[in-house]
């Protein structure tokens, strides 16, 4: 006789039953949802600061020891890229809707001017390369640009902001699509 594979019935549940059957690291290994498709202004700031953060953090540990100039060219570029649409998204859409909100003018005109200067050290640093003069010291520069003015933006802004009133939910779904629009991926 031919040995032949045990075939049993498919056992059917609804995604809720399933979820409640499962084991915790069933749960984990679960594929999650998409996040939710209507992001807050305010959340989306914050992501961007944390990711671009902590590529200053990589560029940081490959500059050491054994530099690795090839990672470090690609976070710089990664950096650039990411500053250039997060601070366009900014000075298009938050920026406006903060100042017409009331937002402290002098807060709004600080922010503004952080952001000349980080588009300055930009716009240099996307002309070099590692190992060229002041490399180093203008990423590290730009890096303490980013910090400074992401944590004005967090501990000031961003709470008035929230007090105005103004719908963030509304502005969030404005800069995923610029970011969209903009973004080279």
């Amino acid at each position: 006789p031919e040995d032949r594979a045990v075939t049993r019935p498919k056992q059917t549940s609804t995604p809720a039953q399933s979820a409640r059957d499962e084991s915790p690291d069933e749960a984990r290994a679960r594929p999650r949802s998409a996040p939710k498709a209507r992001q807050d202004a305010i959340s989306l700031r914050k992501e961007d600061h944390s990711k671009v953060k902590k590529m200053f953090k990589e560029f940081e540990k490959a500059a050491q020891g054994e530099r690795n100039e090839e990672l470090m060219d690609d976070l710089v570029t990664r950096i650039c890229a990411e500053l250039t649409l997060h601070t366009g998204a900014e000075e298009a859409i938050l920026y406006p809707a903060a100042r017409a909100a009331g937002i402290d003018p002098d807060l709004m005109d600080e922010a503004d001017v952080e952001h000349e200067g980080a588009k300055e050290l930009v716009g240099q640093l996307e002309k070099m390369r590692p190992g060229e003069d002041h490399y180093d010291a203008k990423v590290k520069v730009l890096g303490e640009y980013v910090e400074h003015h992401a944590d004005e933006e967090e501990d000031e802004m961003f709470p008035a902001i929230r007090k105005s009133g103004i719908d963030i939910k509304a502005l969030g779904q404005e800069i995923l699509q610029f970011k969209q629009r903009n973004s080279d991926n």
